[in-house]
């Protein structure tokens, strides 16, 4: 998945403006995301993609760039 899909679904679920979005981005602390914020985000990525995200990768995610590694995970 290219940054760009994922800053948007980040956004969309938020409701920020996509280029708040970076790659150091902290979900918790520069957004201020709770847990179902972050699952909503998690379950946007994997219905994009028709993947699955473990749960124990998924408590892992706490930056934008986590998000991305652990799709990569998924993926292969």
């Amino acid at each position: 998945m290219e940054f760009e899909k994922l800053q948007q679904i980040i956004a969309d679920t938020l409701s920020i403006d996509p280029d708040e979005v970076t790659m150091e981005s902290r979900f918790r602390d520069d957004f201020g995301a709770d847990s179902l914020d972050l699952y909503s985000i998690i379950a946007a990525i994997e219905d994009e993609l028709d993947i699955e995200i473990p749960v124990e990768e998924a408590e892992k995610i706490i930056t934008v760039e986590d998000a991305l590694d652990a799709i990569r995970e998924a993926v292969n």
